[in-house]
């Protein structure tokens, strides 16, 4: 380990031992990590969260941006420990813990009209009622989920096919169904811990990436990339939860301002996104002109729909009746939406 890591972990090791501290002495200050930077999506999430919680109440939330804590895998198991309160993880990374959480990432199951996409995560029973008693499994509350953009992939070569991906590496979280999308998709996908991604991009370990906008503007992943391409695949998806020991030993009231901070920076986030790939796409062409930003039309998108079927297939692999109970539930709610 370089001396660098060894700092960092030591750091890491400190802030842990000093918020456990902090815990035992004042236990009205809750703690609450998150996978983004203070002014990305999660951040103004937690923020919206942590107004309505002391506002409403005498409690207090701490918040821990990414880095502080840790990589994702980190402040997951703070928060099944109880040294965290609250945290934001994509189910993504939750995917190993809990495989029907890959759900998520069944290319093209998401509507891309963003007024069908909200109110899905708004009504879906998936969502709301299914999820919670998968999450409780794992000693999380699941408080909510909401979605945090469409994702772009970046490369340094055009993507237009699947054939255009071959011999391309892209990384991927360490999530088996988003490795199985980029093998249906014709690329060889690597999962890498977010911390190597730019510099993996820089000296070519690995040739591409996917996020929503915001995230590729903010983290400058066009300074080592010459193309964005919009397949249309996918919507990046988060979940917000409370260890659950901490969640059931709340008071009726205290539960009641969760809710209620949970409710309003749902609705506050929903509202922050609109525009906001627009926007970002325009921070990123001011960044740098000549960055190409491709959508593909509906036609060049067939093949890689075309693919995703096998990726569905194998989402019910991984996960037997309980996945594919899920999945049915998630398509029927889905529909309910366009209907």
């Amino acid at each position: 380990m370089s001396l660098f890591k060894n700092l960092l972990a030591g750091g890491i090791v400190a802030s842990v031992a000093s918020i456990t501290a902090m815990g035992t002495a004042n236990a009205d200050t809750w703690r609450y990590a998150f996978e983004e930077a203070m002014d990305e999506v999660q951040g103004k999430y937690a923020q919206k969260f942590k107004e309505v919680i002391e506002a409403n109440s005498d409690h207090e939330i701490q918040l821990f941006p990414y880095g502080t804590l840790g990589e994702s895998a980190d402040i997951m198991e703070q928060a099944q420990a109880g040294i965290l309160q609250f945290v934001d993880q994509s189910p993504g990374f939750t995917g190993a813990l809990i495989p029907e959480a890959q759900v998520f990432f069944v290319p093209y199951l998401l509507p891309d009209n963003e007024e069908e996409l909200f109110e899905f995560f708004r009504t879906s029973k998936a969502v709301n009622e299914m999820f919670p008693k998968l999450y409780a499994e794992q000693g999380l509350e699941l408080l909510t989920m909401f979605p945090e953009g469409e994702v772009g992939i970046t490369t340094q070569e055009p993507i237009s096919s699947p054939e255009d991906f071959d011999q391309v590496k892209v990384r991927v979280m360490t999530n088996p169904l988003l490795v199985e999308s980029y093998k249906a998709f014709g690329a060889t996908p690597t999962p890498l811990p977010w911390g190597e991604v730019y510099g993996a991009l820089q000296t070519g370990i690995i040739q591409g990436q996917e996020n929503p906008t915001f995230y590729i503007l903010s983290n400058k992943l066009y300074e080592v990339s010459e193309h964005l391409t919009y397949i249309g695949h996918n919507n990046f998806t988060t979940a917000v939860m409370a260890n659950q020991d901490f969640y059931q030993g709340l008071s009726d009231a205290d539960k009641e301002v969760v809710q209620k901070a949970t409710d309003e920076a749902f609705e506050y986030i929903l509202e922050y996104q609109k525009g906001q790939t627009q926007a970002s796409i325009d921070g990123i062409k001011e960044a740098k002109p000549d960055y190409t930003i491709t959508v593909l039309e509906d036609e060049k998108r067939q093949p890689f729909r075309d693919a995703a079927a096998q990726v569905e297939e194998a989402f019910i692999e991984m996960t037997g009746d309980s996945g594919k109970g899920l999945l049915e539930q998630f398509k029927a709610d889905l529909e309910a939406v366009k209907k």
